[in-house]
């Protein structure tokens, strides 16, 4: 066999390979993420090579002033990318050498591609959110919504809410200025919504007159179980969205349909912010609805334990 011939078998052979993937999430206390887990069975199912690692600060012993170094041996690592999740969404950005458009407009970054020696910002959550909204709760009023957590993922969901139609936005965080400055972004972006800052002593009149509630601070995770508000503020003709899908049934969500309040659990903008994140990776389109049934049998199983 010719040399040539041995070239071309080689260079067959090697195109029938699966390419592997290598990505992570980077977070604080996401030892019970299930993120990892639909990410590398839904690269399985197309037929590719994928592992997802968690990179948790908590049992690593860092801090988010760790967070270059971080990003550092993941890039050396040869990581094609990483999710970012709390506390690292706005703290990522001065290490990132470009932005998407969604991503420098909301000023958090939920996925990193490392391309080229480069590292990439872009936010799939308020597109996640949006696609999980539209799924969970397509007919209801968006004329006065109530958001509490301004932070990253805060940053995010309010942009995807202003983005399906919210006429009035008033956002509340623990950082009144956090909650002020966001409120102004988000109205210069928006100028035919109201867009605005309350604070702890206007919530409940706020959301007294309010058609929908979304939730975007830890408050509920597994972690940080509770309320973050006072379950009689909550009323029949609120909707309730809540972006914690661990559990998937937050002690907000339970309080919320106990009033009669129709819900939306975080499990939606899980996936969706996945699906996104995903197709970012790999360049390959996912298959959504296969996610979302995994994610659900995850949580199933979980809740039986």
């Amino acid at each position: 066999m010719s040399a040539q011939n041995n070239s071309q078998n080689n260079a067959q052979n090697n195109a029938l390979k699966p390419r592997s993937f290598l990505c992570g999430l980077i977070g604080k206390g996401i030892a019970g993420s299930l993120t990892p887990a639909m990410h590398e069975k839904e690269g399985r199912e197309l037929g590719y090579n994928y592992v997802y690692r968690r990179l948790d600060l908590d049992p690593l012993g860092l801090t988010i002033d760790d967070l270059p170094e971080l990003l550092l041996t993941a890039q050396r690592a040869g990581f094609d990318g990483l999710n970012i999740t709390y506390p690292c969404k706005q703290a990522v950005i001065a290490l990132l050498d470009e932005l998407s458009d969604d991503a420098r407009a909301l000023g958090a970054v939920n996925t990193v591609l490392f391309r080229d020696g480069r590292r990439i910002g872009h936010n799939t959550d308020w597109s996640g959110f949006a696609t999980a909204f539209k799924r969970g709760l397509p007919d209801v009023s968006l004329e006065a919504v109530v958001q509490l957590g301004a932070g990253g993922a805060g940053a995010a969901v309010a942009h995807a809410a202003l983005q399906m139609g919210a006429r009035a936005l008033t956002l509340f965080d623990v950082d009144a200025d956090r909650a002020a400055t966001l409120a102004a972004e988000l109205q210069a972006r928006f100028p035919a919504a109201r867009v605005s800052a309350g604070t702890s002593a206007t919530l409940e009149a706020t959301l007294a007159n309010a058609t929908g509630l979304i939730h975007c601070t830890p408050t509920g995770m597994a972690k940080l179980p509770g309320l973050p508000l006072p379950a009689e503020y909550l009323h029949a003709g609120l909707w309730v969205a809540d972006i914690v899908y661990f559990p998937i049934r937050t002690a907000l969500l339970e309080a919320a349909e106990a009033r009669g309040c129709r819900t939306l659990s975080g499990g939606g903008m899980a996936v969706y912010q996945a699906v996104d994140a995903f197709r970012l990776f790999t360049g390959l389109e996912p298959d959504a609805e296969r996610m979302y049934a995994h994610l659900q049998a995850m949580l199933v199983q979980d809740a039986g334990q």
